[in-house]
């Protein structure tokens, strides 16, 4: 009788490879546009004359935008990979180039909620990358949301301390914005009141966000405690044996 050679596990198809390549180049370049802003941000560096950002950033935006048509290329179901993902190649589009390029003009205020278009599509591809490090669907999901919503609030703080700095006494520097952000996503409150138009849309952004994510912590130990007492059973029964 023939023993059975065991079959060598198969190696990641064409495809596979390229969309893998092609998440940890989004997810490389999303850090370090989130970087970048950031410094701008605390510099208080103008965003329409700061040409090496404004190049690089346009880059990006192409980068994510080859991203969407190589999954397009490499998806089984390509409707329905281009109904799922449309909002991916909406926010890769480089607004803030054409803008510039257009000479449309906008309040400063209305430039940096542009600036961060982008910012959002690195952000949902972070979620992403970071939710494959669990086979459990349900770890998964709970994985992405939490990327999710803490880069929601890093970016919101952001928003309000660009925004309220040297405008709004409460906010004289960038830890007064973390702290309001981290208090309203979580749906607390702070002391902190916005007086400018683009503070008072992040104020409502950050309560809804939190009461949309947090209830994904009741989803989840929900089912951390029902796999646990499971694999309990199971283990309980394999020593009855």
């Amino acid at each position: 009788m023939p023993v059975p050679v065991p079959s060598k596990p198969r190696a990641k198809s064409r495809p596979n490879r390229v969309m893998a390549a092609m998440n940890v180049i989004v997810m490389t370049l999303s850090v370090v546009l989130i970087a970048w802003i950031s410094l701008d941000t605390f510099k208080r560096v103008d965003i329409l004359t700061n040409h090496p950002y404004m190049t690089f950033q346009f880059w990006v935006c192409v980068v994510f935008i080859i991203d969407f048509f190589v999954g397009l290329r490499y998806a089984e179901d390509r409707w329905r990979f281009f109904r799922r993902r449309l909002l991916f190649l909406l926010l890769s589009i480089p607004y803030l180039n054409i803008i510039n390029l257009t000479g449309m003009h906008l309040g400063q205020q209305a430039l940096y909620f542009v600036r961060f278009i982008p910012l959002a599509r690195g952000a949902l591809a972070v979620a992403i990358v970071i939710s494959y490090l669990s086979s459990n669907a349900v770890t998964s999901l709970f994985i992405s949301y939490i990327s999710i919503m803490i880069l929601v609030g890093y970016f919101c703080s952001l928003i309000f301390f660009q925004s309220e700095a040297g405008v709004n006494p409460q906010v004289d520097n960038y830890g007064s914005a973390l702290w309001w952000a981290a208090m309203n996503m979580a749906t607390v409150g702070c002391d902190i009141n916005p007086v400018t138009a683009a503070g008072q849309i992040v104020a409502v952004i950050l309560p809804v966000s939190g009461m949309v994510i947090f209830p994904l912590f009741t989803v989840y130990l929900t089912d951390f405690v029902t796999r646990s007492l499971k694999r309990g059973r199971q283990a309980d029964d394999s020593d009855g044996i």
